[in-house]
Parts: C-alpha cells; sequence; structure tokens
C-alpha cells in the first residue's frame, strides 16, 4: 500500500502511544473533514443553509462513513481527499480560475499516496472534462503543472515499487489468480452501494448524479457526474469490491441535498424537508449498531437478528456469527496468550532459537503489538510486507507457527507437534487454528523464505 497511512499511524503513536484514541483519533477527524467538506461542497453548487446542513446529515448517517472513520486505514481518509478534489473542480468551474488546478494536483497527490484508487477519481475527472465545456482548462498550463504536483508527490513511492518489482500490482494479480474476492453481479454490486451509502440517502445520491447529469442549473458541474459514472465502470470489473466506490457518494449527495432544496423552496412542501430529515435521523439511528460497536456482541446478535440483518464479507470464505468487520476486532489477545504459553513451555535454552512464523500479517502484529508484556520476540510471517523483512536471523530449527494446516508445514518440517488451540467464538473462522512447534526443518529458514512468500 502506499506510504502515507504509515506516516499517519506512526504519528499517532507518537501522540498517543498504544491506545483506543491513537486508533480512533485521527480517523474521526478525517470522518469529520469528510462531513465538513459535504456541506461545503453543498454550498459551493449553490446551496442555501439547508442543503449545507442536510449534505452534512446525508454522509453523517451513512454507515459506511460510521464505520469506516472510527479506527485508522487508509479508508478513513479517502472520503475526505475525494471530496476535496471534488471541491476543487466546483471551484474551478464557479470561478474560471484556471490557477486552482495547482490545489487539485497536490490533493491528487496526496491521495495516491494515501491509497491507489484516487488514480480512478483523476481519470473520472480527465473523462468528464474532455466531455464537457471544461475541456478548455487542457489549453492553460495549470492543469498540466498540477499532474507535474502530483507526479512529483507519487515518485518516491514508484521508485520503490519499482525497486520491489510492483508488489501492489503482484498482490491484486494474486487475489485474482487464487479468486479470493467475491464476484458480485451487477445488480448486487449496486444493491451494495445502496446498503452502504444507506438506503434512506438513496433519493438523494441518484438525484444529486441526475441533477449533474441533466439538471438545468447541475449541468454545468457535468464533470462530476461523468467522473462517478467513469469509477462505477472502472469498479464493475473483476476484483472491484462494492466499497471501493464509498468515497464517491459525498459529492453527489451534496448535488442531491441542493436538487431538493430547490424542489422543496416552496412553502407548500416546507414539511418535506423535516419529514426528509426525520426519516434519514431514524434509519441512521437505527443503522448505528451495523457501523459502531455500542452493543455488546450478545446484544449486537440479538438486534441483528431481530433487523434481519445479513453480513456481507468482501473476501471468500465462512463467515462466524460476526460480520467480518466486528469479528476482526476479536481474538488477539486470546491468541497471543495460546503463544505465550507455548512459547514459555520450551526449554529456556532453546526460546531464544524459536521464531514465531504466522501466516497473516494481522496475526504477526498481534504478537508484535500484544506480546511485548509476555516478553515474546517479534513475529516473523512471508505474508505481505512482513516479507520483506525477512526471516530475522531465524535458522528455523525450532518455530512456533499460526495459522498454518499441519499438512502445509509437513513441507518444510520432519517434526510438528500441537503446542495450543486458538478459539474465539466471535473471531473470524480462519482465525481459529492450531499452534504448532515446528522442530528439524528440511531446509534452512533462509532457504524456506521465498516459498513462504503470500501476497493475496
Amino acid at each position: 500500500m502506499p506510504p502515507l497511512i504509515a506516516v499517519v499511524v506512526k504519528t499517532a503513536r507518537v501522540l498517543f502511544g498504544d491506545s483506543l484514541s491513537s486508533i480512533r483519533f485521527f480517523a474521526a477527524v478525517a470522518g469529520a473533514g469528510s462531513i465538513v467538506l459535504t456541506g461545503r461542497l453543498a454550498r459551493e453548487l449553490g446551496g442555501g443553509r439547508f442543503a449545507q446542513g442536510f449534505a452534512a446529515l446525508t454522509l453523517l448517517v451513512a454507515s459506511a462513513c460510521l464505520s469506516m472513520c472510527h479506527y485508522i486505514s487508509m479508508n478513513s481518509f479517502e472520503p475526505l481527499l475525494w471530496t476535496a478534489l471534488a471541491l476543487v473542480v466546483v471551484r474551478i468551474v464557479n470561478t474560471g480560475d484556471q490557477k486552482l488546478w495547482l490545489w487539485a494536483g497536490l490533493i491528487a497527490g496526496i491521495g495516491l499516496n494515501n491509497k491507489y484508487s484516487m488514480a480512478f477519481l483523476c481519470a473520472g475527472i480527465v473523462v468528464g472534462l474532455l466531455l464537457t465545456p471544461e475541456r478548455r482548462a487542457f489549453l492553460k498550463p495549470w492543469i498540466w503543472l498540477a499532474g507535474a504536483i502530483t507526479f512529483v508527490l507519487v515518485l518516491p513511492n514508484l521508485i520503490w515499487n519499482v525497486q520491489h518489482h510492483f508488489p501492489f500490482l503482484e498482490l491484486m494479480a494474486n487475489i485474482r489468480r487464487v479468486g479470493r474476492n467475491p464476484v458480485f453481479t451487477p445488480l448486487e454490486f449496486l444493491g451494495l452501494q445502496v446498503q452502504f451509502a444507506q438506503p434512506a440517502n438513496l433519493p438523494v445520491w441518484l438525484g444529486g448524479l441526475c441533477w449533474y447529469l441533466f439538471g438545468r442549473e447541475g449541468r454545468r458541474y457535468r464533470v462530476l457526474g461523468c467522473a462517478y459514472l467513469v469509477v462505477l465502470a472502472i469498479m464493475f470489473l473483476p476484483n472491484g469490491k462494492p466499497y471501493y466506490l464509498l468515497p464517491v457518494y459525498p459529492m453527489l449527495l451534496a448535488a442531491g441535498t441542493v436538487a431538493f432544496e430547490r424542489w422543496s423552496a416552496r412553502p407548500a412542501l416546507q414539511w418535506a424537508r423535516a419529514a426528509a430529515a426525520a426519516i434519514l435521523l431514524v434509519f441512521g439511528a437505527s443503522g448505528v449498531p451495523f457501523s459502531l460497536p455500542v452493543l455488546s456482541p450478545e446484544a449486537y446478535l440479538r438486534y441483528s437478528a431481530f433487523m434481519h440483518f445479513t453480513p456481507t464479507s468482501m473476501v471468500r470464505g465462512d463467515l462466524g456469527p460476526m460480520p467480518p468487520f466486528f469479528a476482526d476486532q476479536f481474538g488477539w489477545e486470546e491468541m497471543t496468550e495460546v503463544v505465550a504459553r507455548a512459547w514459555r513451555a520450551l526449554p529456556a535454552e532453546e526460546r531464544s532459537r524459536t521464531a514465531i512464523l504466522a501466516a497473516d500479517y494481522g496475526e504477526a502484529a498481534a504478537i508484535d503489538l500484544l506480546g511485548r508484556k509476555y516478553g515474546l520476540p517479534h513475529a516473523i510471517s512471508g505474508h505481505q510486507n512482513y516479507y520483506l523483512w525477512g526471516p530475522g536471523g531465524y535458522s528455523g530449527e525450532s518455530a512456533l507457527t499460526m495459522g498454518f494446516s499441519r499438512a502445509q508445514l509437513e513441507r518444510y518440517f520432519r517434526s510438528v507437534e500441537d503446542a495450543g488451540v486458538v478459539f474465539h467464538p466471535y473471531s473470524m473462522p480462519h482465525e481459529h487454528f492450531t499452534v504448532y512447534h515446528c522442530r528439524d526443518p528440511k531446509h534452512t529458514l533462509a532457504q524456506m523464505w521465498p516459498m513462504l512468500k503470500e501476497w493475496d
């Protein structure tokens, strides 16, 4: 992944240590910023106070905004950066100030260092410019200078990718090869858009799209409507996850609220504004438990059964009682305790030679973060970035493993013994496994390392 998230997380850890504040603060700030910018975009599109406030409300109640902005990840910052870029584009249309493209280049460069999918929005904006009178921007130097700014900001990461043979492309190819992501039909894909963006918001963002494409006032901003259609078309390609499209909805919601404000301006329709806000609040409140961990696990399961909520997984595999979004937040402490017991059971002289080998970066990271209080060494793994960090100087003569099956391990070790069982009733089923103590390797760990590489 691009490097910005590492900088943000490092900053959070310096400021807040390893705490819930560290996990949540910058994500919440990004979410709040996205809500503010959505209201600001509605204003730039010509909306009054109602449109601005209603636009902010539509994003606040969107389940995806709540869920993605309560813990730190690249996804927390995507809506903020995409909305900021859309705001600059609208400002350029309104003022004709082509120098503002320099700000667009800066935002695009930051966005690409956060997540590569920013390139989809940039492509959509370029197509939108070419299909509208705004194509005249290409006759001026400023948009080309903006592209240069973006390129300079992305260049260090591009160089790193060249040096490491484009690992992100290798990751995407492996995901496609093994079929890790479920395949959604176009109808299922669009249905999940409605679910993630909040069902009550459907008439708002759909109205916003129509306003951009066909509205008498909105047609001057058609570049954003075209951009949405381009991003949607790209996401329909294989391996496109439905939530990848979520950062584009603030610009549709902002437009939809402006259109709604125009429609409800007559005194006889003032009631519609209060009714729409009330509906959003009711739907939003009922969806909060599916986005934020505000209920105990037991209460959540009762509530989801009452609401007939069926979770959707973005990866192939079995689901447990909790949806993946919540299930991935359970079981790490318990897993670390099982590994710590197995490690302490080893003879003292063997511990220093024993590697903790994880099949998954999440398992390795849990040992690194939570294992310090047990005196555990850093884990190693062949999964994604951990592969680049190498086998840590271990020979492989003794290893405690996590997430591997016995059959997998017997390819590399002559002795494979049970050392504990990891299980949590609410964690993902693939995180239920046996910890094995492996000895007598068939090859050194350095020789095994290329065979342990797992990027999917």
